[in-house]
């Protein structure tokens, strides 16, 4: 038979265990959540699933010549990130392009409050397999934009489809969702731009 104490002690134990465990669970599912982000973009990138465009890329006008026997639509749509207050949109919701060919649309945003704000446009693009054919030579989407209270900004982008574009790709969605990530940047400011 056990003691009153005995069993107290076997109960504290089981607590300590318990909390153990529960501690284990938690900085094991932190540490998974914080590993979740690189991860995600780094399977985006070998697969190209979720239409992310690339960076910056060198138009040499030389070497490529349009391929003028077809036509590809590409369309522009642009969104506000949840908070997001500024006012957002193509001069054209879509161009037809020959595939080879540069070609520049202009989008503008509007700061709509009476304070400074910082927006940063993050691109998506459809159908994902034509990202590895759609090319931004200069584009917003590259920088933070900073504006002013009432401001209102044209931003070009400048864009080929390249000819290796498979020929059963006929019409391109260009997705940007515009974010406020005025918070972040002043944060990092704070901490001395670290």
């Amino acid at each position: 038979m056990t003691s009153p104490h005995q069993q107290t002690g076997n109960q504290n134990q089981g607590v300590k265990k318990t909390i153990r465990q529960t501690l284990l669970i938690v900085v094991g599912m932190a540490a998974f959540a914080w590993a979740l982000i690189p991860l995600y973009d780094l399977f985006c990138e070998i697969t190209g699933l979720n239409g992310k465009t690339g960076g910056p890329y060198t138009y040499d006008a030389a070497s490529i010549t349009p391929d003028t026997s077809r036509l590809v639509k590409v369309n522009f749509i642009t969104n506000t990130n949840q908070g997001m207050t500024w006012q957002f949109w193509p001069e054209k919701g879509a161009v037809r392009v020959h595939p080879g060919e540069l070609r520049v649309v202009n989008f503008y945003v509007k700061n709509t409050t009476d304070k400074v704000m910082v927006g940063q446009a993050i691109p998506s693009l459809v159908p994902v397999s034509a990202t590895a054919y759609f090319h931004k030579t200069e584009c917003f989407c590259f920088n933070q934009q900073v504006l002013q209270p009432g401001e209102e900004m044209e931003m070009p982008m400048r864009f080929i489809v390249g000819r290796e574009l498979p020929k059963n790709v006929q019409s391109i969605n260009l997705s940007y969702a515009l974010f406020d990530v005025t918070d972040s940047m002043a944060d990092i400011a704070a901490s001395g731009g670290e």
